[in-house]
């Protein structure tokens, strides 16, 4: 008989909720895909009500918390990991990754999914936002993916507006697929799979950077989904030429643009990634009164040296920041728990200021936030009784994070929230629940062969280097 509740005990639970409330020995109820309750282990154990059949997991020497939420991830981009490194944005783009990208074909985009979610439930992320899902990579393959392996994902499909500055020389070997990439393709892949996967599945449009196109094309954009409540997310002022390119093609700011092309606007679910080039005095003001979300990508950000985002200024204006890890060849990894480390601590050296951007935080962009930016803070993004099951377990007891334990805790010792932030990695996590359902046990993945996922993505990208005619740049001493 299968068990329909799980009570996990001895933990130390952070619950990022409104009052940051961090139990020790704490346990969490889940029944069906839900939290019934979170108390001490002790009360919880013996709650008279607890159903007789209720699974007991010892969580002793682990951290609970709340699902990562990844705000901004290219789900076929974990093929092409290692194959553009050292170079700048423009030239990542035009001579490795969309050509590699318009050269997939059949099930490559199944094959690449299934490692990026592989990667991401082992190292802690329950929920994602696809940034600009590409035609050849196969909207169904993606769905398909999401639904066997038990993650929850918001899909943004992209609307591809050509690429037509000249002056940049940037061509896009894409664009031979423009007529697929349209409007109303979107708003078909919408109606067929908005809600699928027992809920676990969104879907949304994805927007490239503006760089000349029509402005009309992107005004269509934010006015379809605007009108039929898709949410939109989209790639903007990312690299330091995108702000002189805003101002002489359109004669605005980044965030001008977008609130005159109704791009954002209150009461609307949209997520601009990166926003590293901006003109502060104009746009943070924009971006609080429109309630507009921001992914910030710091290892990308930093790689493609594109600078690095005014986060602290953002928070200060009250915007709601949240994290990203953007895709495998811009950052190599799709392990939230780094990207929480290093957002943290750039920003300080930037800044030469200890106290900007503390842990506590980092943890909220990463989690809460996260949820919040995807409309689905009230479901997920925090430990609270009555939302969705979503959460993950780290084990805190190797080397890098001792001496911490929950009694160095009690007596004002050790923080928890910094062990996180500061010294976990995606190699800790132990257990990975989502939807009430365990994804992840003992750091092996109940839903899927790691090593038929590892097999299926080599023999796929030898394939793809050979047909687009990409190697890498890096010139070793082979032998």
């Amino acid at each position: 008989m299968k068990n329909i509740s799980t009570l996990f005990i001895h933990a130390t639970v952070i619950t990022v909720d409104g009052d940051r409330r961090i139990w020790l020995d704490g346990a969490v109820l889940v029944t069906l895909n839900r939290i019934v309750a979170i108390d001490k282990t002790a009360s919880l154990l013996r709650n008279p009500d607890l159903p007789a059949e209720t699974r007991i997991v010892d969580c002793t020497g682990r951290i609970i918390l709340p699902g990562m939420v990844n705000t901004h991830a290219h789900l076929a981009q974990s093929l092409l990991r290692g194959l553009a490194e050292d170079v700048p944005l423009h030239s990542w783009l035009c001579d490795s990754i969309w050509p590699l990208e318009a050269n997939y074909e059949g099930e490559d985009g199944y094959v690449a999914a299934r490692l990026t979610i592989a990667e991401m439930l082992r190292s802690g992320t329950t929920c994602f936002l696809e940034a600009m899902l590409t035609y050849r990579s196969g909207f169904d393959n993606v769905v398909r993916a999401v639904d066997e392996m038990g993650i929850r994902g918001c899909l943004g499909k992209l609307v591809k507006v050509e690429e037509t500055n000249t002056r940049l020389g940037i061509t896009d070997p894409r664009d031979r697929d423009v007529t697929s990439m349209s409007i109303a393709s979107a708003l078909v892949a919408h109606e067929n799979f908005h809600g699928s996967s027992g809920g676990r599945l969104q879907v949304w449009m994805a927007a490239g950077t503006p760089r000349g196109s029509s402005e009309s094309a992107h005004k269509a954009i934010g006015d379809t989904c605007a009108q039929h409540g898709i949410g939109l997310t989209m790639h903007c002022a990312e690299a330091p030429k995108d702000l002189s390119i805003y101002r002489e093609s359109y004669g605005c700011t980044p965030v001008e643009f977008c609130a005159r092309n109704h791009l954002i606007g209150k009461g609307r679910n949209t997520v601009l990634a990166h926003m590293v080039n901006l003109d502060l005095d104009k746009d943070l003001p924009l971006l609080r009164d429109a309630g507009t979300s921001i992914a910030h990508n710091p290892s990308s950000n930093c790689k493609l040296a594109s600078g690095i985002a005014p986060v602290p200024d953002m928070m200060t204006s009250e915007v709601n920041v949240c994290l990203g890890t953007d895709g495998a060849p811009c950052s190599n990894t799709y392990d939230m728990l780094q990207e929480m480390r290093l957002a943290a601590l750039i920003h300080k050296g930037t800044w030469r200021d200890a106290a900007v951007m503390d842990a506590e935080e980092v943890l909220a962009m990463a989690t809460i936030n996260g949820a919040k930016a995807l409309g689905l803070d009230k479901e997920i993004g925090s430990l609270e009784v009555g939302k969705k099951a979503d959460f993950i377990v780290l084990d805190v007891s190797g080397l890098h994070c001792t001496p911490f334990d929950q009694d160095q805790v009690s007596d004002g010792g050790l923080d928890p929230v910094t062990t996180v932030v500061y010294s976990c990695s995606g190699s800790d996590v132990e257990m990975v629940v989502i939807d009430g359902q365990m994804v992840v046990e003992d750091r092996k993945l109940i839903c899927a062969d790691e090593r038929q996922i590892k097999e299926a993505a080599r023999g796929t990208i030898r394939r793809l280097r050979d047909q687009a005619g990409v190697r890498s740049r890096l010139k070793r001493n082979i032998c």
